[in-house]
Order: C-alpha cells, then sequence, then structure tokens
C-alpha cells in the first residue's frame, strides 16, 4: 500500500507526456524526442505503431489465422504450459492477475485467472484468438517481448491504446531449445497492483517451461501415421489437424526411413515442375510447425539399399496390404507422391490442390523380387524394372 501514492503519480506523469507526444508522432515524419519520464523504446515502438493502430481503439483485433483451439493443442507450449496450468492458475487467481501465453506472431492461444480480471481482460479481448502484435495493438509488452526478445513491462499509459492505460503487463519470452522465439509469457493486471516481484515470477515460470522443453526434445514423441482409410497422424494418442497435402508429405517421408536430402525430398515432391525454393521451404516449414517440430532435414545422403530389396525391384502394391514390398524403392520410383485414389482407372483428374494426377489402368505383370518366386501383383509405376528387363530380353533374343 505504501507503493500506491507513487504508482499515482507515476501515472499522472505518463498520461501527460502521452497526450503530449502521441499527437506529434501521428504527423508524418515527425520522430520522438527525449523525455525524462519516457523510455527511449517506449517512444520509439509509438512511432511504428502510429501508422497502423488508431490510440482510441478500444479492444485488440481477433486472429484470422483458423481456430485458436487446434492451433493452441498444436504448439509447441501446448505440453509443457498445461503442465503448469495448476501454478499458474493458482499465481493469476491469489494475486489478483491474468495470464496469457501467445504464439510467436502474438496472438493469445490460452488465458487463465481469476472471475474479475477475466472480465476486465475480456472487455479488451485479451483472451484467446486476440492479436497483441505492435502491428495490431501498438505499444504493450507483449510486443516490445516478441520484437526484442527480451522480458518487458509496460506500465499505464506507457501502451499507445488509451483503453489499456489502467493495466500494467509482465511478459517474457519463451525460447526453443533451437533459441528460436516460440511465444510469450504474459502476467497482467491493473496498474494500482504494480509490483516489482511479478517480473521475477514471469522470468521463473519461462524457465520452467524452456527446461520442460528441452526435456521434450531430448524424449522425442512417437507419431502415429494411418493412410488407408480415414488418413491422420496422432502424437501419443492426441490427433493432429494435418491437411491432405501435409499428410501427403509425411506419408512420402515415413516410406524412407533413411531420411531424405534436401535436394531429393524437393525432387520427389514436386519432380520436373517448376517450383520456388520458398514455396518448398513453406510446405515443409508449416509441417514441421504442425508437427512440434518432430522432423528435420536430412543432410546426409540415404543409405544404399540392402541386398532384401536390390534396385531392380518394383515399386508395386500388394493387393492384399496394399503396401509395397520395398518403401524405399517405392519412394525412388515415383518423381512425385500419388494420391491413394491413383492405384486404379484410367483417367487424368484434379485433386484438391488442383495438380493433376495420373491414374495407372490395373494390370497384373509377374514380378521376381527378391522377397520370393514370381508372384501377381498390380503395378502402380510406368517405370518398372521387370518390364525394362523383359524388353531387354526380347531384344536380344530377337537380335541373337
Amino acid at each position: 500500500m505504501s507503493q500506491r501514492p507513487d504508482l499515482r503519480q507515476r501515472r499522472a506523469v505518463l498520461e501527460h507526456e502521452w497526450s503530449r507526444w502521441v499527437p506529434r508522432l501521428s504527423v508524418a515524419g515527425a520522430r520522438p524526442g527525449g523525455s525524462a519520464a519516457l523510455r527511449h523504446e517506449v517512444t520509439e515502438s509509438w512511432a511504428r505503431s502510429l501508422s497502423s493502430v488508431d490510440p482510441g481503439r478500444d479492444s485488440a483485433p481477433v486472429t484470422d489465422g483458423g481456430p485458436v483451439h487446434e492451433r493452441w493443442t498444436s504448439s509447441p507450449l501446448y505440453r509443457p504450459v498445461s503442465g503448469l496450468a495448476g501454478e499458474l492458475r493458482s499465481i493469476a487467481e491469489d494475486a489478483g492477475f491474468v495470464t496469457a501465453v501467445t504464439d510467436e506472431s502474438g496472438t493469445i492461444l490460452w488465458t487463465c485467472g481469476g472471475p474479475t480480471m477475466r472480465r476486465h481482460a475480456e472487455r479488451v479481448n485479451f483472451a484467446p484468438g486476440g492479436r497483441w502484435d505492435e502491428q495490431a495493438m501498438g505499444t504493450n509488452a507483449l510486443s516490445l517481448a516478441l520484437r526484442t526478445g527480451r522480458p518487458s513491462s509496460v506500465f499505464s499509459a506507457e501502451h499507445l491504446v488509451s483503453a489499456l492505460h489502467g493495466w500494467v503487463c509482465y511478459c517474457a519470452p519463451v525460447h526453443g531449445p533451437d533459441g528460436r522465439v516460440l511465444g510469450v509469457l504474459d502476467l497482467s493486471t491493473t496498474w494500482d497492483r504494480s509490483h516489482p516481484l511479478a517480473m521475477s515470477t514471469v522470468r521463473t515460470l519461462v524457465s520452467t517451461i524452456e527446461a520442460r522443453l528441452t526435456t521434450e526434445v531430448a524424449r522425442p514423441s512417437r507419431l502415429r501415421l494411418t493412410c488407408l482409410g480415414s488418413e491422420q497422424v496422432a502424437r501419443e494418442g492426441r490427433p493432429l489437424p494435418l491437411r491432405p497435402r501435409q499428410l501427403e508429405i509425411l506419408t512420402l517421408l515415413a516410406l524412407e526411413p533413411g531420411g531424405f536430402s534436401p535436394e531429393r525430398l524437393r525432387a520427389a515432391l514436386y519432380g520436373d515442375r517448376p517450383v520456388t525454393s520458398s514455396t518448398f521451404k513453406a510446405e515443409i516449414s508449416h509441417l514441421r510447425r504442425a508437427l512440434g517440430g518432430a522432423i528435420s532435414p536430412a543432410t546426409t545422403p540415404s543409405p544404399p539399399p540392402s541386398p532384401a530389396t536390390p534396385p531392380t525391384s518394383c515399386a508395386r502394391w500388394s493387393r492384399a496390404t496394399r503396401t509395397p514390398p520395398c518403401s524405399a524403392t517405392a519412394a525412388r520410383s515415383c518423381p512425385a507422391p500419388r494420391h491413394p485414389a491413383s492405384r486404379s482407372g484410367a483417367a487424368a483428374s484434379k485433386w484438391p490442390y488442383g495438380r493433376p494426377y495420373w491414374r495407372v489402368p490395373a494390370r497384373k505383370t509377374p514380378c521376381a523380387t527378391a522377397n520370393g518366386p514370381r508372384t501377381t501383383r498390380r503395378s502402380t509405376s510406368t517405370r518398372c524394372g521387370c518390364s525394362a528387363r523383359r524388353t531387354r530380353a526380347v531384344r536380344s533374343r530377337r537380335a541373337g
């Protein structure tokens, strides 16, 4: 309680500076000047934000990046934060805070707190789905922490938006084991509850989350991929929301246990089609993000085929199991992955992404493989090693 007069005086000084500088910075070309009451990083953020944010707005915009719940369950922060959910709720409710976790773009994915503080937070859309990056909501602790990569606090009228002048926020970015910023942990409350120990609490909680992230990387989770019937991917029993294209890429990777180099993977995905490097990197990055970093590019070439799966064996789908006898050979035989529907029929068609796939007419051909005698299988490849050997044998007999 002894700090309240100081807090009230500090807030009054900041309100005066805000009313003096924000109108000036709104003029095109104006630059922030020196002020003993304002931090340089705050005035610089004001100048950047005023080009896209109205200081008089009353709440944060809603993200357009898809269902927030799905983004949260697929976030790499989901498991470590869920393990600390009880402690986070206890701190928020006992101290009169609202706790929030964002992704790397500044979109809030999860919150907790007492009913009173949550009602206050919902009025300004400090709730799942709200965008709090600098371009959307101006100067605030979340946007500063994301921009600088360091813990940050913003008190009262240091916020650009006047609707937030009754708040104080403490944030710290959460870094993954690779050093990448995965999101931000925030503790927010009303300005009169400001306390220096709040920042220490945030730092401690973030350190615990980062330690759990490191432990999870050391013990990778297992993925279960189902390709026939209902195509889906599950991590430890929990389904992951992947698009059909992502399922296709993951299936191709699963068929090559030795891994792909970036060049071979690009050739396997697109074949001879002209595709830019940025498109290839974007597709792999989106898949890695959806899997929480469960895949990584292989920089070494795949191991040579074993004697049990010679390179001359053709890629065929078994009638009974519909699985190729040699997954590595199957992946190499097709320059671009085929949709499962392409195993039979005859006409070219379009699948959901507008990319044509070609259906090979079903035919029965004898095939000799290292796994056993000649058997009857259904071909899905026009590049059959057996067909090539038969052609060479016929030509040799004719020549003789």
